[in-house]
């Protein structure tokens, strides 16, 4: 019985017949890199760009004209690294395997790179774009046990699916035009995700006035604010413990009442569990029950529609006590240990209070409440005892309102960029492959003279 094939030669047997199969080193020419020493300071700072993995793991662009170090013409001889044209394909050859870019001005790499100067310099676009459905081959043939590396003959021995080049040029062309757009919208994400947290700390300090404008800063209009263990906030506003703003403030059942051998598969009654909690949604993704018996014997841990939940503990990138409101659209729930619920009194709206725990000032109180070193953890104690801003009811409702538009902005775009992401997964595969010829751009290219 016949081996399956790799996800690579898998991929290679849906292109086009009339594709002719050629090895990277019959594509271009393959060149490594290479470190001058650092003992020699002549070798350095020589006006020669000088690119590591790391700076094409993060870059953010197709192209890349600047580095982070320089070396010298002697860096250059004395060392293994080989100075590349510009149009060339830098491609990453060791623990991250396959991150690539498109050098603009001459260059020089480390020696995690296996770098390929085409032949023909028209294919450097289209080999950028097959370096993606080149991964999981460079993974396969790599070897090493601290990290992975490919050599440069396994490397060089690839095939690659070729077209005419004009058809390469078209296929490249329509993909380059998708990362355009998804960059143009990263761009916007990043930008609508700076306002947002600037508003947030903007209506949590200023909030609202009577004309529904934010009212100007304290050091404009010293008059509108008083001095507070929060700092400086409008003279209207009270500062109260979260516990005397709270109707209720419970944290999950502890010990035997609730454990992972009370869930059930088959869907009973929600359980809130510490990774639904996320800064300023819920994360539905997994879920948990337990049986509608066991739950009404935790009948005081019932979350309702617009409850927030508290998480008691973080890391690095969950802080502590952040918060969300458990959504409309699911049915009641009970909470997990860990998971806080709170319900605010009249003097404190949910979603204010949601926003309040997610801004500067309660994370801020959450770091000198924490406890803990690998997970940090707040106790309902502390929680309590955290300090929160208040405002009118009106006023919060205004907050709310402002910063709700934001998001929903923000969403919008996050929402705008998947559609992008889908649409160019998608495509990449169908033009890689042939599945979706570039033939009628050609044909129209060629009737208007292009």
């Amino acid at each position: 019985m016949p081996e399956p094939l790799t996800e690579y030669a898998d991929f290679l047997t849906k292109t086009p017949a009339h594709w002719p199969k050629k090895k990277m080193r019959d594509v271009g020419t393959v060149v490594s890199g290479g470190t001058p020493s650092r003992d020699a300071p002549s070798l350095w700072n020589g006006g020669i760009p000088w690119v590591t993995p790391g700076e094409l793991t993060s870059l953010t662009t197709k192209e890349i004209s600047e580095t982070n170090e320089t070396i010298s013409r002697a860096g250059l001889s004395g060392s293994g690294a080989n100075l590349l044209p510009p149009n060339s394909l830098l491609i990453t050859s060791r623990a991250t395997l396959g991150a690539r870019a498109v050098n603009t001005v001459p260059m020089a790499t480390n020696q995690g790179f296996k770098s390929v100067v085409p032949f023909n310099p028209r294919n450097t676009d289209f080999l950028y774009h097959l370096v993606e459905k080149l991964k999981p081959e460079l993974i396969r043939r790599a070897s090493g046990t601290t990290f992975l590396e490919i050599s440069g003959s396994e490397f060089g021995d690839i095939d690659l699916p070729l077209p005419d080049v004009d058809e390469a040029t078209k296929i490249a062309e329509v993909l380059d035009t998708l990362d355009t757009a998804i960059r143009g919208t990263e761009a916007v994400v990043a930008k609508l995700k700076a306002m947002k947290q600037g508003l947030l700390h903007d209506l949590l300090t200023r909030g609202i006035d009577a004309n529904g404008d934010l009212r100007p800063p304290h050091t404009e209009a010293p008059h509108l604010y008083k001095e507070t263990p929060l700092g400086w906030l409008p003279k209207e506003w009270e500062v109260q413990q979260l516990g005397v703003a709270a109707e209720s403030i419970i944290d999950g059942p502890f010990g035997s009442n609730l454990k992972t051998e009370h869930y059930v598969e088959n869907p009973g009654v929600r359980v809130v569990r510490l990774q639904n909690i996320q800064a300023g949604y819920f994360d539905d993704t997994e879920r948990a029950f337990v049986t509608d018996r066991h739950a009404a014997k935790l009948a005081r841990n019932e979350v309702a529609s617009w409850d927030v939940l508290i998480a008691s503990l973080g890391d690095d990138g969950h802080p502590v006590g952040r918060a969300c409101r458990y959504p409309e659209s699911l049915p009641n729930a009970i909470n997990k240990a860990d998971c806080f619920r709170f319900r605010g009194r009249s003097i404190c709206r949910n979603a204010y209070a949601m926003l309040f725990l997610n801004g500067d000032s309660a994370r801020h109180q959450a770091r000198g409440f924490e406890q803990g070193v690998t997970m940090k953890r707040i106790n309902l104690g502390n929680l309590r005892r955290m300090l929160i801003s208040l405002p009118k009811p009106n006023e919060q409702e205004e907050i709310e309102k402002r910063a709700a538009a934001i998001d929903a902005t923000h969403e919008a775009s996050l929402a705008e960029l998947d559609k992008l992401r889908f649409q160019k997964s998608g495509l990449m595969d169908d033009l890689l492959t042939g599945r979706v010829s570039v033939a009628p751009l050609l044909e129209e290219g060629a009737a208007h003279g292009g």
